[in-house]
């Protein structure tokens, strides 16, 4: 699948809402900003096989791996134009004292097959639960697994425009240090293209994963993979991984793929 980036900068950003449009009790999501130096386009388009997150990123020309200085891992990759503009926004945030370091970033199918599948083989313990011994019902099960973890081919860390920065706990981000980190990510991280698509939940986001302060995304590149999602993916491509049978009863792709900040969705 060629996807070189073909670049179109659109005038007045009419893709995202201004933080106009977001309750003041919620001044979390950093969408956006009218005057960010970041390139958007609508002429990307993605195989299936892409939007399932079917593929190795490791060989995937439009990916790269990421230089130990901004990342925890050892073998983490991430795409190319998404990369350019996370340093771009680590250096800003450098000069400011704040660290950002990226602890998760692309996932495939098969590695988010991994984690779902040892909770929900009881492998993993998910909120002190065994849920293969603990709960029986596979919906229900599956519903629990949802709350935090994406079922294999829903997750938006298979696209390689997502990340996670700092820390996986929101415990963490009470702390003055978190707090710190947080703040200057919705006051700035827009200039750079990304936005917070698990906001809390409220109204404007009724559905989906908890909120994640740490989970952020590149807009102009996810932006148009959840709209050709939309138009291309049914629950039944939703397979082959145990306790698949439940998308279609938890209706995954609206309530969760689809559960994001309504900045992050297609207009």
């Amino acid at each position: 699948m060629g996807t070189k980036v073909g670049i179109i900068v659109m005038t007045g950003l009419l893709f995202f809402k201004c933080h106009s449009d977001v309750p003041s009790r919620q001044p979390l999501v950093s969408a956006m900003q009218p005057n960010a130096n970041v390139n958007l386009t609508d002429t990307l388009t993605f195989s299936v096989a892409y939007l399932l997150g079917r593929f190795e990123p490791s060989t995937h020309p439009d990916f790269m791996k990421i230089k130990s200085e901004h990342t925890t891992k050892t073998d983490a990759y991430i795409r190319s134009d998404v990369y350019e503009q996370f340093i771009r926004m680590h250096e800003a945030a450098k000069k400011e004292g704040i660290t950002l370091t990226i602890i998760s970033a692309t996932r495939n199918f098969f590695a988010q097959k991994g984690i779902w599948e040892a909770k929900w083989n009881g492998e993993r313990i998910v909120e002190g639960k065994n849920l293969r011994t603990d709960v029986k019902d596979s919906v229900e099960r599956a519903r629990i697994i949802l709350r935090y973890s994406s079922m294999p081919g829903t997750s938006r860390h298979h696209w390689g425009t997502d990340i996670d920065i700092n820390n996986l706990e929101d415990s963490y981000f009470q702390t003055d240090k978190g707090k710190k980190e947080y703040q200057w990510l919705v006051q700035h991280a827009g200039e750079y293209g990304f936005y917070q698509p698990y906001s809390v939940k409220d109204s404007l986001r009724p559905y989906g994963y908890e909120e994640e302060k740490w989970h952020w995304s590149y807009l102009p590149v996810s932006l148009p993979l959840i709209k050709q999602y939309a138009e291309n993916i049914t629950t039944d491509s939703i397979r082959g991984f145990k306790g698949s049978g439940t998308a279609k009863a938890l209706d995954v792709i609206n309530r969760y793929v689809m559960g994001i900040h309504p900045d992050g969705l297609p207009k």
